[in-house]
C-alpha cells in the first residue's frame, strides 16, 4: 500500500515529461468565410487525434490580410505550416530561400503520381516547394429565376449571346453583373478570360511572363471589350465599394444576376440560391481560339524558418491522403489535388471538374498567380482605375507599359 503514491508519482512525472516533448505546430491558415474556416478546424482536429503527440496551434487569417500579412512571416518568426498559391506565387517565396525543399516528401509519400498534374505549378528550378491540396474552376454563376424574368432561354455560349443577355436583364430592371472590385483580385478574372478568350493562351502566359509590352494592340483590345461592359453599364453600380464578401448578398437577393468566380464561392450559397444557380463556361469570343481556363491550385507549404519541421512534415503528409484531401475539396468546393481522392458532390464543383477536362486550350493559374507579384500589383491596381475611369485607359496601360520595363530589367 505504501508503494502507491511512489507510483502514482512516477506515472505523474512520466506524464510531465511526455508533455515536455510534446510537438506544438504553428499553423497560419487563411480562409474565405466561415465555412472554409469550419473545414480546417475539423481537419486539424483529425489531425490530432491521430498524431496525439502533436499539438496544433492555428491561427486563422481572412485571406486578404493574409496575403499583407505573410511576407513578414517568412522573413521573421515563421510558423510551422502556412497554406498559399501555386505557380509564380508560390516560385515567388521559393526564389529567395523562404521555403522548405520539399522534394523528398514527394518521393517518400507517394505524391509524384498521386500529384502528377500538379508536379510543375509546385516547383522550382525542379524541386518541389509545395504539396497540392485542391484546385477550383472559373466560370459564371447565374440566377436562373432571373434569366427566366429577362427572358433567356439558355446559357450563353457565345459573347454575342452574353451581352443580348445582358440587355436583356438590365432592360428588365436587374444588374447583369455582380462584381467585388474592392478586392481587386475579382476584377483580375474579367482581364484574365477576355484576354484567354481574344487572344489566347500561349499569348496570355507571354503577357504574364513579361515578354509583351501594354501598349501592344492586343492588349488594348482585351481591355476595348471589358470597356463595353462598362460602357453599357452592365456592371453593378460602384462596384469597387463591394468586396467579395460584401457583393456576395447582391447576387443571393437576386439584385444581381451573374458572377464571375470560383467555384469555391458554392458552398457558402444559401439552399435556396444554390437551387436557383446555373454555372456556364466564359463565352467564345473568336472561334479561332482554343477556349483555355483558369484552374488555380492551392497548397500547403514549410516556411524555411519553420521551427517545427518534422511535426510540419508530418501534417502535410496527413492532409494529402486521399481520403482527407477529399474531405478538404468536399468542404471547401474544390477539386482535390490527389487524383486518388473522391470527387466532391457539390454540383458547381462537378461542372467545373468538366470544365477543367475538357479544356484543350490550356490551363491558367491566375492573373496575380502567374505573374511576378509587383507587376501583378500594378496591373490590378490599374484595372481598379480603369473601372473607375475608362477614358484613361491609354495613361494606364503606359504606366504598366513603364513598370514592365523597370520590373524585368528592359531597356
Amino acid at each position: 500500500m505504501k508503494r502507491l503514491p511512489l507510483l502514482s508519482a512516477f506515472g505523474i512525472a512520466l506524464s510531465f515529461a511526455s508533455a515536455a516533448h510534446a510537438g506544438t505546430l504553428q499553423l497560419n491558415v487563411a480562409f474565405k468565410g466561415g465555412e472554409q474556416r469550419a473545414v480546417w478546424e475539423q481537419l486539424i482536429q483529425q489531425f490530432e487525434k491521430a498524431n496525439p503527440d502533436v499539438t496544433a496551434k492555428v491561427s486563422f487569417v481572412e485571406e486578404e490580410t493574409y496575403k499583407v500579412q505573410l511576407p513578414s512571416w517568412l522573413t521573421s518568426v515563421a510558423p510551422d505550416v502556412i497554406n498559399w498559391h501555386e505557380g509564380e506565387r508560390m516560385a515567388y517565396y521559393a526564389r529567395r530561400g523562404l521555403l522548405e525543399d520539399l522534394s523528398t516528401d514527394w518521393q517518400r509519400n507517394g505524391w509524384n503520381s498521386q500529384f502528377a498534374s500538379l508536379k510543375t505549378p509546385s516547383s522550382y528550378q525542379g524541386k518541389q516547394f509545395a504539396m497540392p491540396t485542391q484546385y477550383f474552376a472559373w466560370g459564371l454563376y447565374y440566377r436562373k429565376d432571373l434569366f427566366e424574368k429577362a427572358g433567356i432561354k439558355h446559357e450563353p455560349a457565345t459573347w454575342d449571346e452574353f451581352l443580348e443577355a445582358c440587355r436583356k436583364l438590365k432592360a428588365a430592371g436587374i444588374a447583369p453583373i455582380a462584381v467585388g472590385g474592392r478586392d481587386s483580385w475579382t476584377l483580375a478574372a474579367w482581364f484574365d478570360y477576355l484576354d484567354l478568350r481574344i487572344n489566347g493562351y500561349a499569348f496570355h502566359m507571354q503577357l504574364m511572363n513579361g515578354e509583351i509590352p501594354y501598349t501592344d494592340a492586343r492588349v488594348k483590345k482585351v481591355y476595348e471589350a471589358w470597356k463595353t461592359l462598362i460602357d453599357d453599364k452592365y456592371f453593378i453600380d460602384n462596384p469597387l465599394s463591394y468586396s467579395l464578401d460584401s457583393v456576395q448578398p447582391l447576387y443571393i437577393q437576386g439584385q444581381a444576376a451573374m458572377m464571375l468566380m470560383g467555384t469555391f464561392l458554392s458552398p457558402g450559397l444559401p439552399a435556396a440560391t444554390k437551387a436557383q444557380t446555373g454555372f456556364f463556361r466564359f463565352p467564345t469570343i473568336d472561334t479561332k481560339i482554343s477556349a483555355a481556363e483558369d484552374g488555380s491550385a492551392e497548397c500547403l507549404n514549410v516556411p524555411a524558418r519553420a521551427s517545427n519541421k518534422p511535426d510540419a512534415r508530418k501534417f502535410l503528409a496527413f492532409i494529402g491522403r486521399p481520403d482527407i484531401d477529399g474531405q478538404l475539396a468536399k468542404g471547401i468546393g474544390t477539386l482535390p489535388a490527389n487524383k486518388q481522392a473522391p470527387m466532391p458532390e457539390d454540383p458547381i464543383a462537378k461542372i467545373g471538374f468538366q470544365i477543367l477536362s475538357n479544356t484543350t486550350g490550356g490551363v491558367a493559374q491566375f492573373y496575380d498567380r502567374d505573374m511576378t507579384k509587383e507587376m501583378a500589383d500594378e496591373g490590378m491596381k490599374g484595372m481598379q482605375r480603369f473601372i473607375t475611369d475608362p477614358a484613361k485607359l491609354d495613361e494606364i496601360l503606359q504606366h504598366l507599359e513603364e513598370t514592365r520595363k523597370r520590373v524585368y530589367h528592359l531597356s
